[in-house]
């Protein structure tokens, strides 16, 4: 991460308030409705609003979590306990600034008495189809109400038999009256309550009653003194809305809403109704799935999260929307990885190698350094026997030119051990190579090749006796569109077959003893991740392709 001070139109601002002394201190707040999972797009706006905080530590912010949670039809616990799985991981603590916008119920009821009271909002007793077809365009002006002039004492008594069950769902909404012909559509009287007859995950079935989201939000921003309300660009034309809420309503405090670009990628969907479509329709194993932009399927598939944080600091704080090559967000991945992560060898696509004039029945211990350019890492010892496994592509029959790797009558060295000659070779009855036979080379263990010997090429491989099997999960990008919601046949269409091999592999023994989550570059394959979830120590190692050493994809 930089350690230059960062700096956008929003710092600029909060900078401008404390200089000013408008604001003794900065007080922002990371609002997710729990409906979903967080995804990638919300990562920017985590590290915008708790990066804020941390940055003026010395005045006292801080970033508040708070569960926007008004809707009780989409919300679970299971998203709740998710998203603040997911803010930690990602690097972020709220402390003791863990709310609710449930928890202010009371308080929102209240302010819609008071605008009641004050002729700025009334019962409709219109359909919600009667309520759209009335609402205009951008042409055309809205047509008000026929119940829009009703008397105070009315709208306050039909509005306490909508609190107390007396409504149907649909047969009675709360609108505020601001302006039918406002060119901004949002303004035309837009609905502030509706009855929701459902049990809520925090409230349970204290309320039947429940503020539409645009009327909650800036009242949960005013009663937790919250100074500057960051959003994406989507929320600008309801910023008027907002600030008229505040203004009409008693509340404690006058947060400004500001707003700025949302985080977009290449080849993925950032909908959380999409996403959702995706679990449901079993196109992926869940919303933690290693394929889903979600943080916690990156988190699953070995993203590092520095890598999302440093890709959210490049990328930068702006009004202008854009859409992120996700391939800038695998070079932070490879970048981080290539640093952080210990070595160890795998083989994901097994093909058996047999030195013949290595004794049966023994090996030799190869000590391998953890990592290439750290020697803090240390090393280990792997096993070099008879029989190895080694990748299929690393033996040709009739060698390309410029393969330097094992064909007939070809040397190769074996990493970190001695130069083998291949000597011959078994096919089965379809043709496939299925075996390679080789005598290596005594004295080039740790030596340069003899002379008259070329051997211009090194690769990995798995003593077959002392190796582990294991399985191995292929991850590829979900989706084969880089705009998979412009695609003709919807996004669904363009999901991409090969997004997931299940493959057996094997791996040296200290690669499955992996922790869950431990990161390694299988050398010369890329980096994989032991699974959260499927992967214990001591059974059967489950891995999972993080990305590849280079960008497969760029040629497409």
């Amino acid at each position: 991460m930089s350690d230059s001070p960062k700096t956008d139109f929003i710092r600029e601002i909060i900078a401008a308030d404390l200089a000013s002394g408008k604001h003794e201190t900065t007080i922002t707040r990371f609002p997710p409705e729990p409906n979903g999972y967080l995804h990638l797009g919300h990562a920017r706006a985590i590290c915008l609003n708790f990066g804020i905080a941390q940055e003026n530590a010395a005045v006292g912010a801080r970033c508040h979590l708070r569960f926007d949670d008004t809707n009780p039809e989409k919300e679970e616990v299971e998203y709740v306990e998710s998203i603040k799985a997911d803010v930690k991981w990602l690097g972020f603590d709220w402390g003791d600034n863990l709310f609710y916008a449930s928890d202010y119920f009371e308080f929102y009821y209240d302010c819609a008495v008071h605008l009641i009271k004050n002729g700025l909002a009334y019962v409709d007793e219109q359909t919600a189809e009667q309520i759209k077809e009335t609402r205009g365009n951008l042409t055309v002006p809205g047509t008000p109400s026929p119940w829009r002039d009703r008397s105070v004492e009315e709208n306050l008594e039909l509005f306490a038999k909508m609190r107390a069950g007396g409504f149907e769902e649909g047969a009675a909404v709360l609108r505020a009256k601001i302006d039918m012909a406002s060119p901004n559509i949002v303004l035309r009287d837009p609905v502030i309550y509706r009855v929701l007859k459902a049990e809520h995950h925090n409230t349970g079935d204290a309320w039947c009653l429940y503020p539409m989201y645009d009327f909650a939000h800036p009242l949960e921003d005013a009663h937790e003194h919250i100074t500057h309300s960051l959003c994406t660009l989507e929320f600008e034309i309801h910023r008027p809305f907002y600030d008229w809420v505040i203004e009409n309503c008693p509340v404690p405090a006058k947060p400004r809403q500001i707003e700025f670009s949302r985080l977009n990628f290449t080849y993925t969907v950032m909908s959380k109704r999409k996403l959702l479509t995706l679990v449901k329709e079993g196109h992926v194993a869940g919303w933690d799935d290693p394929r889903m932009p979600t943080l916690s399927g990156a988190r699953r598939r070995g993203i590092p999260a520095i890598a999302i944080r440093k890709l959210c600091e490049k990328t930068g704080i702006t009004k202008f929307q854009g859409i992120t090559d996700i391939a800038q967000l695998e070079f932070e991945i490879r970048d981080h990885l290539n640093a952080a992560a210990p070595r160890r060898m795998g083989v994901i696509d097994p093909l058996k190698l047999i030195i013949e004039n290595f004794p049966a029945g023994q090996s030799e211990d190869i000590e391998l350094d953890n990592h290439p350019k750290d020697p803090a890492m240390g090393s280990r010892q792997v096993a070099l026997s008879r029989e190895l496994w080694i990748e299929a592509d690393d033996f040709m029959e009739v060698p390309e030119k410029k393969y330097f790797r094992l064909g007939p009558g070809r040397h190769v060295r074996l990493r970190g051990g001695y130069i083998v000659k291949c000597t011959g070779f078994e096919k089965d009855a379809s043709g496939k190579i299925t075996e390679v036979r080789c005598e290596y080379l005594p004295g080039t263990r740790g030596a340069d090749a003899p002379e008259g010997v070329e051997c211009r090429a090194a690769i990995h491989w798995v003593s077959a006796e002392h190796g582990v099997e294991a399985e191995v999960r292929l991850y590829d990008r979900l989706f084969t569109a880089e705009d998979p919601d412009a695609a003709e046949g919807g996004f669904v269409s363009v999901i991409n077959p090969d997004s997931l091999k299940t493959i057996r592999a094997y791996v040296e023994p200290a690669a499955a003893n992996a922790a869950p989550e431990e990161v390694y570059q299988f050398e010369r394959l890329g980096y994989f991740v032991a699974d959260r979830h499927d992967h214990q120590p001591g059974t059967k190692p489950v891995f999972n392709r993080t990305i590849g050493l280079r960008d497969s994809w760029a040629k497409k």
